[in-house]
């Protein structure tokens, strides 16, 4: 999915990370709001740590958007929505 042409947010999170469940609806909302323009996929980094360290996942949560399978922005640590919305402005439109 990384590699799809349509741009991808990925949000690496844990179950035991209260930042990151904080986060989880605010990712729902705008996964709605966004969706014509982007995905976004949780990759649980207790479950799949591989794949955290292959993204060199160092904090959580992090979310990392790709585009054509490539980093283009990562953003790390717990945000507002009005804050995601400010950061994935210029890839969303």
């Amino acid at each position: 999915m990384i590699a799809s042409k349509k741009r991808c947010l990925v949000d690496f999170y844990s179950l035991g990370c209260g930042p990151c469940l904080m986060l989880a609806p605010i990712l729902d909302e705008l996964g709605q709001e966004y969706s014509q323009y982007l995905t976004i996929f949780k990759v649980d980094t207790d479950k799949y740590p591989t794949l955290a360290s292959k993204y060199a996942i160092r904090a959580l949560p992090t979310l990392v958007l790709f585009e054509n399978g490539k980093e283009v922005t990562r953003l790390v640590g717990l945000l507002s929505k009005g804050e995601l919305k400010d950061a994935l402005k210029p890839f969303v439109s």
